[in-house]
């Protein structure tokens, strides 16, 4: 399966000012079998050393700083020389493993030319310690769960992806392939981007089987969170993840902490939630109460959404069936559009670095379901399930703040066109926002 990070990884590569690379992302995303399959494609050797499986490797880190003393140790246990530029090191799953976090920073100053990168599930929380690592002396590469244009090149779909990343223009996408296009993001819907649950479809076409996945990595999340420093904060994490999928079929999405446990309050629920978030097994988007730049300075940290990493994952944590779904525009409806909200934000985290927002109304008459600062505009972006595209929120965010924004988003199953400033864009083309943003800001200017 192509993922797109690959090419980040060859230009981390080549680039002169490399540095020992991090690998960011929740667990089963993928990160060792992107590294592991870089170094086979680019590398005449990998040097891979998993710190979970073989915690004693940690213990050559310890006693020393000195690069070529490290590296003639882990050579003993590869069996073959770990040269410079030809050769990748892969440290996997380095969370619990402080001292080799730290010698990143020696491998930066006193061995340029060695290739390193590291993986690891949990690195969010490792990295939020205070402890950390060697701040400016390491680079960063966040891998998402598999995108929908991802899915569509690993399902053999090459010639609708083809015509996808051909498209240079804003005219209306015919139905030769915007029939097909919207059953495969149906498709999705019910999969999800976990590559191990695409690769299952992909291979055996066994819808029964993705279930089963889905369950286990769900399982795996749960283990993770008794892996939390406070043992009495395991419950409170556990009710957090279950209450998901109650908190978002409510129309207004906004997290309420009743919802979790009956008298909960926010203060009791702080540690586990930044927890939650470290881990990224949940993406928070917080309310901003005006639409302007920059967003961050008017985010009400209070009052936010949560969702779950994937699409697929909320739909197997609310334990609905892929049977649920044999009526044609059920998926994207159920839930009040969770699920629809839940796989725009997956595709717009993949595709802009910036953290997404939120605007309600002061009165939470109108909501806008995400604020995107892009190049210096603030741009709102509102989700529909349906072809239903009455757009009351997006006119209201204009005429209540008064804000000349260039240009207004709806992500809707209408075809693609730009009605003044209002930019329909299928829900299948979410991957290609950046690409169909640029083109109306053009048109418009």
């Amino acid at each position: 399966m192509e993922r797109s990070a690959m090419q980040s990884l060859i230009k981390w590569k080549q680039s002169p000012y490399r540095k020992p690379l991090i690998l960011q992302g929740v667990r089963q995303v993928g990160k060792t079998w992107l590294l592991k399959e870089f170094g086979q494609r680019h590398y005449e050797k990998v040097a891979y050393f998993n710190f979970d499986e073989n915690p004693e490797y940690s213990q050559f880190f310890d006693t020393t700083k000195d690069v070529k003393r490290i590296l003639d140790n882990l050579q003993f246990i590869v069996g073959f020389p770990i040269t410079k530029e030809s050769t990748l090191i892969i440290f996997d799953e380095i969370q619990d493993a402080p001292n080799v976090l730290n010698a990143l920073k020696y491998f930066h100053e006193n061995g340029k030319d060695y290739h390193v990168a590291c993986a690891g599930s949990l690195l969010g929380v490792a990295l939020s310690r205070p402890s950390s690592f060697p701040v400016g002396q390491v680079d960063f590469l966040k891998i998402h769960p598999m995108t929908f244009s991802e899915m569509l090149n690993a399902d053999g779909e090459q010639g609708l992806l083809k015509y996808l990343k051909a498209k240079s223009d804003l005219d209306p996408i015919p139905d030769a392939f915007f029939s097909p296009l919207t059953e495969n993001l149906k498709k999705y819907f019910l999969i999800g981007g976990m590559p191990e649950a695409v690769e299952r479809w992909v291979h055996n076409r066994d819808s029964g089987s993705i279930d089963s996945i889905l369950y286990s990595i769900i399982q795996a999340y749960e283990h993770d969170f008794a892996k939390h420093p406070e043992p009495r904060e395991y419950p409170k994490l556990i009710q957090i993840w279950q209450s998901l999928p109650s908190q978002l079929a409510k129309e207004n999405k906004k997290f309420f902490y009743q919802l979790v446990r009956k008298g909960a309050r926010a203060r009791e629920y702080e540690d586990a939630l930044r927890w939650l978030v470290s881990s990224e097994v949940v993406a928070k988007i917080s309310r901003c109460t005006k639409p302007a730049l920059p967003l961050s300075a008017y985010e009400d940290l209070s009052t936010f959404k949560l969702y779950p990493v994937d699409v697929a994952l909320l739909r197997r944590l609310a334990q609905l069936d892929i049977s649920s779904f044999l009526h044609p525009s059920r998926l994207f409806t159920e839930f009040k559009g969770a699920f629809t909200e839940n796989y725009i934000l997956q595709a717009l985290s993949a595709s802009f670095s910036v953290p997404l927002r939120y605007w309600t109304s002061s009165d939470s008459r109108y909501e806008v379901d995400f604020l995107l600062q892009y190049k210096n505009l603030v741009i709102p972006i509102e989700v529909k399930a349906d072809i239903n595209i009455s757009s009351t929120s997006l006119k209201a965010i204009k005429r209540l703040n008064k804000e000349d924004f260039p240009l207004r988003i709806r992500y809707s199953l209408q075809n693609l066109k730009l009605d003044k400033d209002v930019l329909n864009i299928p829900l299948f083309m979410a991957d290609w926002s950046a690409q169909l943003i640029d083109l109306a800001l053009k048109h418009i200017s």
